[in-house]
């Protein structure tokens, strides 16, 4: 932000401005300060919980991202529900039928999920279920004060955008990470003892591979939030991430500073507890850890 061409100061102010004045504002926003002092005060604010005031909206930082948030959050909420929702029974049934013409037709969609980009997606949506159909409205959000039924309406076209191409790389991981665990011995055992290969993929090899499955779901987050910038911008979405795209257009460095910090602190925070997730669902970890536990009890 700080290397791109052109003054945050004029483009707050405009072109035509005084220059009395832009330089006025640039010592106000401390635009005169070397980078070093800049990012130093601006961390020192941070620690005491002061993300800085938006130069173009002229309020706390803070308030603006907790503002927008209320989209944003509940729309990759959607996202990833989706996204699970629609990868785990169609990676299940791949798996479960695999090389017969199921599973071809499950990996097919897959690959053509993966090949849809977002954006195009986010506009055939539109033209089909708001223009055409018109059961859904084509963009902008209503909030919630006007009923969770009218805001989800809004929320649900740029939910399935974003969860589509994530859905497909999900059903491919979920998929193999299934079909490794039909290959292991005690899946095989379980066949022997005469459980249905649906059972003995829902009580035996299911369980094993969902550490890879919550691995990926974790990862997707980031995927989902970055994707938001892109998707909350063609359904016109008062979300952070529209935010943080005007705000980059507008040069408002405390709001993408503010912003982009918040998301990759929420993107590390939710990647952690996936972990945890996948470490703990995993029988062979719980099984070890108690092991563990047992060994450092006192005889």
């Amino acid at each position: 932000m700080s290397v791109l061409p052109g003054d945050p100061a004029e483009v707050l102010l405009g072109m035509n401005a005084d220059p009395a004045a832009v330089d006025a504002l640039r010592t106000e926003m401390g635009l005169d300060q070397p980078l070093p002092v800049q990012f130093a005060r601006w961390l020192g604010g941070v620690l005491a919980g002061d993300f800085g005031e938006s130069a173009t909206y002229a309020v706390p930082v803070t308030d603006l991202i907790l503002e927008r948030a209320v989209v944003s959050v509940p729309l990759a909420i959607l996202g990833v529900l989706l996204s699970v929702g629609i990868a785990l029974p169609a990676g299940l049934l791949a798996a479960i039928r695999r090389d017969r013409g199921t599973d071809n037709l499950v990996t097919t969609l897959a690959q053509i999920g993966l090949s849809i980009p977002s954006v195009w997606l986010g506009l055939i949506l539109i033209y089909l279920f708001a223009v055409v159909m018109k059961v859904v409205p084509a963009g902008g959000f209503p909030g919630w004060d006007a009923g969770v039924g009218p805001a989800l309406s809004a929320l649900i076209l740029p939910a399935v955008a974003l969860a589509a191409p994530q859905a497909a790389i999900l059903t491919r991981i979920t998929r193999t990470a299934i079909v490794e665990a039909m290959d292991e011995d005690y899946v095989t055992l379980a066949r022997a003892k005469g459980r249905s290969v649906a059972g003995a993929v829902a009580r035996h090899a299911l369980p094993n591979a969902l550490a890879p499955i919550l691995t990926i779901v974790g990862l997707q987050f980031g995927y989902l939030v970055a994707g938001a910038v892109v998707i909350e911008t063609v359904f016109s979405l008062p979300g952070v991430g529209r935010l943080l795209f005007q705000a980059v257009s507008q040069r408002d460095l405390q709001v993408v500073q503010g912003v982009v910090l918040i998301v990759v602190a929420t993107v590390v925070v939710v990647n952690t507890l996936c972990d945890g997730l996948a470490v703990w669902s995993n029988p062979r970890q719980r099984q070890r850890q108690r092991q563990r536990q047992q060994r450092r009890r006192p005889a």
